[in-house]
Formats: C-alpha cells, sequence, structure tokens
C-alpha cells in the first residue's frame, strides 16, 4: 500500500469520478484507475461501485476514507515537522533594509540569529523602501525594514519598530529659530533637503505639503540621513528628517513641524502568509532585538 494509491482513492471519492480526481492530481485517468485497482487487490475488496454513471463508495470503501484521510494527514505532518528540522539546518534569507538606515536592534538581530543557526545564509540588500516592498511582495526578499508614510502597507504582515514625527533641522541662527509654531508654509520658505523619493519621510512630507497647497524648494536630496545633515550643516537648505534623525548638539537644531502630525513610520514587512521556519526564527530574534 502506498501514499499515492491512499490520494488517488481520497481523490476520486471526493469528486465522485474518476476523470475529475485525474485533474486534480495531474495524473492521467487510466494511472489512476490502475493504482486504485491496486490498492483494492490489497485490500481484498472493492472500494467504488463503477456500475452506474456516477462513481460511489462502496461499503467497504465508505469504511476506509475516514482512515485513508488521516494517513494523507499523517503524512503531510511528518514531511512538515522535518522540513521545519532542515529550514533551520540549511537554507538562505534574503533581508531588505533601506539605504543608509543604520538601525542597531535589527543588526543585532541578524547577528543573534547566525549564531544560533550558522548553516542558514543571510543576503542583506539596500534599496529604497518602495522597492523593498515589491521585492517582499514578489518573493524576491523574505523580509525588510522598511519607512513608510503612516500605516504598514497592505497585504503585508508587519512589526512596527518606529513610529516618529517629521522635524525640519536647521543650524543656530536661521530665521525658522524664531517660528512658534512652526509650520509648513514656515519651511516652504526656504530650500530645503531631504531623502530621496520612495522613502517613509519624503513620502509623509511630500502628502503633507499637497494637502495645503505647498510645493518646496527641494534644493537636493540624498540617500543617508547623514548626508542630508551635513548639507543642512552647510547651510544648504533645511533638513527634512524624523525626530530620532537629528541630535541636538551635532550643528543642528530640530523643530516638530507642527502641521504635519501623520508619523513617518519604520516597520519589519514579510508575506502575509505562515513563515518558514527561518524567518519565524529570524522574527522572533527581531521582536526580542526592537523590544517588541
Amino acid at each position: 500500500m502506498e501514499l499515492r494509491q491512499l490520494e488517488y482513492f481520497v481523490a476520486v471519492a471526493e469528486e465522485a469520478g474518476f476523470t475529475r480526481a485525474a485533474d486534480r492530481v495531474h495524473v492521467s485517468q487510466p494511472g489512476v484507475s490502475a493504482q486504485v485497482r491496486q490498492l483494492e487487490r490489497e485490500l481484498g475488496a472493492p472500494l467504488f461501485d463503477r456500475s452506474g454513471r456516477a462513481t460511489t463508495l462502496t461499503q467497504a470503501g465508505a469504511a476506509a476514507l475516514a482512515h485513508a484521510r488521516a494517513a494523507l494527514a499523517a503524512a503531510a505532518a511528518l514531511r512538515a515537522a522535518v522540513d521545519d528540522v532542515n529550514g533551520l539546518v540549511r537554507g538562505r534569507l534574503v533581508v531588505g533594509m533601506v539605504t543608509a538606515c543604520e538601525v542597531t536592534p535589527l543588526f543585532e538581530a541578524l547577528a543573534a540569529f547566525h549564531r544560533a543557526h550558522p548553516g542558514i545564509e543571510l543576503s542583506l540588500l539596500e534599496d529604497n523602501s518602495d522597492r523593498l516592498v515589491e521585492r517582499v511582495r514578489t518573493g524576491d526578499a523574505d523580509l525588510a525594514l522598511v519607512g513608510v508614510d503612516g500605516d504598514p502597507p497592505a497585504g503585508l504582515a508587519s512589526f512596527t519598530v518606529v513610529r516618529e514625527r517629521l522635524v525640519a533641522a536647521v543650524p543656530a541662527g536661521h530665521p525658522l529659530l524664531d517660528e512658534d509654531p512652526l509650520t509648513l508654509a514656515g519651511v516652504d520658505r526656504h530650500p530645503v533637503v531631504c531623502l530621496p523619493v520612495g522613502t517613509g519621510i519624503r513620502a509623509v512630507f511630500d502628502r503633507a505639503c499637497a494637502e495645503r497647497g505647498h510645493r518646496p524648494a527641494v534644493a537636493l536630496q540624498a540617500a543617508a540621513p547623514g548626508a542630508v545633515l551635513d548639507l543642512a550643516r552647510r547651510g544648504l537648505g533645511v533638513a527634512i528628517l524624523s525626530e530620532s534623525m537629528v541630535e541636538e548638539g551635532a550643528g543642528l537644531h530640530p523643530r516638530l513641524i507642527d502641521d504635519v502630525p501623520d508619523p513617518a513610520v519604520l516597520a519589519l514587512v514579510w508575506a502575509d502568509r505562515a513563515p518558514a521556519p527561518a524567518l519565524r526564527e529570524l522574527l522572533d530574534h527581531a521582536r526580542r532585538a526592537f523590544g517588541g
């Protein structure tokens, strides 16, 4: 008795016919019939009544059906258990990270995971958030740390790491330091330096400006927050970043933009389905590292 014979038997019983069962298991109809007849010979009883237009279970077939289903379920559980072990012994995970985003807890999670599962290859890639989200959707990346505008992307599972408001960072003596409250209208009177389109912070800023009818003069843009800050320190524009990206005493003074209440969100995202064993373990390490 073979598992495929039980699979074909269950398919015929549930589809009430050999032709539909063959379509379901992607095997020719004579192949299905031959395997079911072999099973019947081994059991010593016919499992189906083939005399009518429809294929129906005999009394013996009805008695065997539940046991066949249980055997197939047990085999699937056995396969899943072994896959779980193998998935943590070897394999590969592709982890995306928004460009120039130095988030120490993510690196700590990757290091802890590598120590626990050295046989799994880790591949780290950088890109802007929009493209990383698309890579996760298409399966080119298993997990990605992305910046988004407001809520995490629909259709993906997510774990929010940071929710922060936007700030305008300016050097000492800049006229925006005297504005209270600081609004987008005030920022709009000066050139700005910001992150590129496709990042969460830029998306929040652009949407807020569009909603209020402002057209900011983007003087320069840079992929790394540190570069944005350096350009602002040199007087090339007002740096638009999130709160934690600007430290007091670094030559710039951060001011919350009062009429932009929507946060920029930094989140881990992955496909919205039961994660494979290796990804599940990495997510556990990430939650511990981020304190989630």
